[in-house]
């Protein structure tokens, strides 16, 4: 069996991309998971009926035609998972900077010996490249800081 060229598996790729998106719309049209699952069905055995046609013409058709489909057919307002881009928790959660740590209370570091150990060493090992990389910085350059 021969590997599968690359316009094999673009239109691979496109076809399941297709098939996915065209249940995430079925999926926000029906909220009855019975009922989904019906039409969920419906759709892959349209999906299944061209499964194994073979002209490249009549495929490449296959797929633009049931991509303008979906676009007509989508819905108003689409489901959307919450951390997902465009969900109501997307980047909601802030990760705070690393300096944050430096201001902790030494009584707060001392619950975490091994951490802030590792931690000030590797400060150290960042400093060393930075030296390394683009010099040391001069006198002037810390009193004209901010």
């Amino acid at each position: 069996m021969s590997a599968p060229t690359a316009a094999a598996l673009a239109h691979t790729r496109r076809v399941c991309s297709l098939y996915k998106k065209t249940l995430r719309n079925l999926e926000s049209w029906y909220d009855r998971r019975h009922i989904f699952r019906y039409q969920a069905t419906l759709m892959r055995a349209r999906f299944d009926q061209h499964r194994n046609e073979k002209d490249p013409a009549k495929v490449a058709q296959l797929v633009a035609d049931g991509e303008k489909e979906l676009f007509e057919k989508q819905h108003y307002q689409p489901k959307k998972f919450p951390m997902s881009p465009g969900g109501v928790a997307f980047e909601r959660e802030v990760i705070p900077p690393d300096w944050v740590l430096d201001y902790w209370h030494p009584l707060e570091k001392a619950q975490f010996p091994d951490y802030f150990a590792r931690r000030e060493k590797r400060k150290e090992e960042y400093v060393i490249w930075w030296e390394k990389q683009y010099g040391k910085s001069s006198a002037n350059d810390s009193s004209s800081h901010h």
